[in-house]
Order: C-alpha cells, then sequence, then structure tokens
C-alpha cells in the first residue's frame, strides 16, 4: 500500500489547491452521473464538464506541486491521490453525494458562478502560470454557468415535481454558502501578493448572478445559514473518506503504476 505524501502546506500551495481541488472533487462527482442523466444529450454534457474541471484540477495541481519548493515537490498524480483528508482544500458543497438531477445541476450552476469570478480575477495573477490556465478556464466556466443555469429554470419553471425538487435542492445546498466567501490568513496572503483575489470580494457579485438565476427560475433565495463548513480548511464531511477511497485504490494498491 502506497503511503501518503507530506504536503507543504505554504499559503500558495493552499490557495491554488482550494480551487483545483474543489475542481477535481466536483469532477469525480460529475462522472457519477455517466449513465444515468434524464436525457443521452445530457449524459455527454456532464462528462465533457467533469473533463474541464479536470483539466482546470491538473493546471492547478501540477503548479502547486511546484511551489512547494526543491526538494518537497510532488507531481498531479501524487497530489491527487496520495494526500490524506486533512490536506484535501476543496469546498464542502462539491463533496456532497451526487442526490438528484436538480441537486446537480443547481450545483453545478453555484460552483461554475464562483469560479467564473474567481478564474476572470486570476487571469490578471501576478503568477504568469496562474494567469495562463485562468485564461482559458473562465470559457470553460463561462459554459459551464450557461448551461447548468438553464436546466435550473427550466427545473424550477417546469412541473410540480420538477419545482419541489429543485426548491429542496436550494434549501439543502444553501447551507455551504457561507464556506464559499469565508476568508482567513490563505486568502490575505493570496490578495496581498497579487496571486489571487479574497474569496469574500466574490461575495455580492456571486450573489447577484446567482439571483437573476432563481428570479428567472422563480425560486426564492434562501436566508444565509448560521452555519459555516470547513472544508477549505481541511475539515470535511463524512461523505469525502467515501470519494477518497474510490479515487485512491488504484494508486495506493498498486504504487508507481502507470498506463
Amino acid at each position: 500500500m502506497q503511503a501518503s505524501i507530506e504536503l507543504n502546506r505554504t499559503p500558495a500551495v493552499q490557495y491554488l489547491l482550494r480551487i483545483g481541488d474543489t475542481c477535481l472533487v466536483l469532477s469525480q462527482r460529475l462522472g457519477e452521473w455517466c449513465g444515468h442523466a434524464p436525457v443521452l444529450e445530457e449524459d455527454i454534457a456532464m462528462a465533457n464538464i467533469a473533463l474541464d474541471l479536470v483539466g482546470q484540477a491538473r493546471g492547478l495541481l501540477t503548479h502547486a506541486g511546484k511551489l512547494e519548493g526543491e526538494g518537497r515537490a510532488h507531481d498531479e498524480d501524487q497530489l491527487a491521490y496520495l494526500r490524506d483528508e486533512r490536506d484535501y482544500f476543496n469546498l464542502t458543497l462539491v463533496e456532497l453525494p451526487r442526490g438528484d438531477f436538480a441537486f446537480a445541476v443547481l450545483r453545478n450552476t453555484m460552483v461554475a458562478t464562483l469560479l467564473k469570478l474567481l478564474w476572470q480575477r486570476l487571469a490578471a495573477s501576478s503568477d504568469a502560470e496562474v494567469a495562463a490556465i485562468a485564461g482559458k478556464a473562465v470559457k470553460e466556466a463561462r459554459y459551464h454557468q450557461q448551461h447548468s443555469a438553464d436546466w435550473v429554470v427550466r427545473l424550477g419553471d417546469g412541473t410540480d415535481e420538477s419545482r419541489r425538487r429543485t426548491e429542496k435542492a436550494l434549501k439543502q445546498l444553501w447551507l455551504y454558502v457561507p464556506e464559499l466567501f469565508e476568508s482567513d490568513a490563505v486568502d490575505e496572503e493570496a490578495s496581498a501578493s497579487g496571486l489571487g483575489p479574497a474569496w469574500s470580494e466574490l461575495r455580492e457579485p456571486w450573489l447577484a448572478e446567482m439571483q437573476q438565476v432563481l428570479d428567472a427560475a422563480g425560486l426564492a433565495m434562501p436566508q444565509e445559514a448560521a452555519f459555516c463548513s470547513n472544508g477549505k480548511r481541511g475539515v470535511h464531511s463524512e461523505h469525502m473518506g467515501y470519494i477518497l477511497t474510490e479515487m485512491q485504490h488504484l494508486q495506493r494498491s498498486f504504487p508507481g503504476g502507470v498506463w
């Protein structure tokens, strides 16, 4: 069994892994939709969005590994598959179980809106590699947001059943919104160095864009919860361990295995 790597948890590395891990774990969840989407076209769309997110995660994990420093650098596969749970910094929102289709498209809309706003600002990062990754990723995130938001509007303004399910998903997912915009020392250092924005700066534009989607769907925006999850700090829900078990099985069981 392959042992876990020891991560060099500098603020810059954690900042990039928060984004990269969010993309990586959401792509894993979207992969669970292969063969289960309500129509064939959407089955393919979900898989394509997942692949885009894997590509974004690869770029960020590779660069984060370089920033760990000489003698401690890890490659993208080591970072993706050989970390302990507390060394993943994704949003708790993306590790929640797959849910039904309303849950999936609403979560995609919330995350894609956040990532689009992040990538737009990261395109001006002081780190040229991050800026280059953002320049490509923002186009993908813009499409992901539009595609998923269209489905939220169709379901919210659809049948009684689709509306009921969308309202239920909104109530469940909105509990995890506070974590999206919580700032800490990692964010402050990234903002000060010009690496990227503090996520708290994205709160108002994110709420404005989500309000437009929910208005079009005829859905009321819930009140923000007092509860704040801590996935970005490496403290995860009970669901994270099951995801990592699936993701890490091959690399852990066959160390150094290659195609």
